[in-house]
């Protein structure tokens, strides 16, 4: 498979494409990206599980621990206004959970930028080949419609001023069937018409799952960061395995949503001396076609206009027809080259096998930071707590003050003994 221009597996998509993969039996599954096979989809989903069970022990340790906490440690006898020891205990755990916390945060921005980036580079590189897509089917068209217009009206003019030499009329009838022979090749060249299948489309849903991402993920991080971890690392594990060889995945999911031939695919998608243009013969046709009507007008030009002078007119306006054609053919080859999309196939794979997937991992990381620091931080909160003595309300009280409760017994005994 020929690889896109700039673009090779790296070594985080290497790294997460050689774990080991097993379904719910734990049978060993082929790492090969299948999203549409059962065992590929519980081999994800047992990925995505192991935050579960990370999420289950953690639970288990802080509810052991407050258990412990609660109903394991000695009485304090009455009255003791000691603290409980470990306090520097506690105070470091705070300082690393805290830590823990910063650190995860920074690298949680960092990854959601990285992801953010790739998702666009993706999406900027869906716009630029519908862009593409796009002037080739409106040249085609253009061309086309020039073309039948030049038949129906200057050719037909033509022949008409050219009827009493028929030597003449044989020229100009040649010349509407080599353009209406041009038209129906050009026809051919828009491949992606009618196509179901939106670039733009995909690329305003690749946006909008970015959007919903950035808020909704961002709320299940907080809320619940065992369950963002494994979903970002299912996320990363079949990312990997389809960033290891995308080629043909893409190739049968393009084909299955087309309709379009291997043959057209495969030009667009692999771009090697391997495969050749499958619309070269067509192209060729063309090329040809229009130099005979080149050829077939000069001699018109040559032989009519002096015997006819009211054909020069329909002459002139069919060399402008032929001239606004060939520039536009020259343009349909040079879009029609499979450079071009397979540049921007390229650049899709680079942002999300490369700035896509890394931030994913340090998302997954920033989960697992998060985690950790939250339990942390609920399992010194109950000796933190101990170690804040009771307070005395009355011990700021001012003496004189007559709500003071021994300022109001005193005043009753006063009242008692008068």
């Amino acid at each position: 498979m020929g690889a896109p221009p700039g673009y090779r597996p790296s070594a985080w998509v290497h790294l997460l494409h050689q774990l080991p993969r097993a379904d719910f039996q734990l049978r060993p599954v082929p790492s090969g990206f299948a999203p549409q096979e059962q065992e590929y989809q519980q081999a994800l989903l047992l990925v995505a599980a192991l935050a579960g069970l990370g999420l289950g022990l953690s639970l288990i340790f802080i509810a052991v621990y407050l258990i412990r906490f609660c109903c394991c440690r000695p009485p304090e006898p009455p009255g003791s206004k000691t603290p409980s020891p470990g306090g520097g205990c506690v105070t470091w755990s705070c300082i690393v959970a805290l830590l823990a916390g910063c650190i995860g945060i920074g690298i949680g921005f960092y990854g959601n930028s990285e992801t953010s980036d790739g998702v666009s580079q993706l999406s900027s590189a869906l716009l630029h080949a519908n862009h593409t897509l796009s002037a080739i089917d409106h040249l085609v068209l253009e061309t086309v419609e020039r073309l039948g217009e030049a038949v129906r009206t200057e050719l037909t003019t033509l022949e008409e001023v050219l009827e009493p030499r028929t030597e003449l009329v044989a020229a100009a009838r040649g010349a509407r069937r080599q353009a209406e022979a041009v038209a129906q090749q050009l026809q051919g060249l828009a491949f992606w018409q009618g196509v179901p299948l939106s670039p733009l489309q995909v690329a305003e849903d690749v946006s909008f799952v970015e959007e919903y991402r950035m808020t909704v993920m961002s709320l299940l991080v907080l809320v619940l960061s065992w369950g963002s971890m494994g979903l970002e690392a299912a996320t990363a594990v079949g990312l990997s395995d389809f960033c290891s060889n995308p080629d043909p995945y893409v190739l049968n999911l393009t084909q299955e949503e087309t309709g379009l031939s291997s043959d057209i695919l495969s030009y667009y998608f692999l771009c090697n001396q391997a495969v050749s243009n499958p619309f070269q013969q067509r192209l060729t046709l063309s090329q040809r076609a229009l130099a005979n009507i080149h050829s077939q007008l000069l001699g018109l030009e040559r032989e009519a206009v002096p015997q006819f002078p009211s054909a020069q007119k329909p002459l002139l306006s069919l060399e402008e027809t032929l001239n606004v054609t060939e520039g536009n053919f020259h343009q349909l080859v040079a879009l029609l080259h499979c450079r071009g999309l397979h540049k921007d196939y390229g650049a899709a794979l680079r942002g999300l096998c490369e700035d896509a997937l890394e931030g994913l991992l340090f998302l997954l990381l920033f989960s697992l930071l998060s985690a950790g620091a939250l339990a942390t931080a609920l399992c010194s909160l109950p000796r933190a707590w101990a170690l804040f003595p009771p307070s005395d309300d009355y011990d700021d009280t001012d003496d004189d003050d007559p709500f003071n409760p021994q300022e109001s017994k005193r005043f009753v005994q006063w009242q008692s003994s008068i």
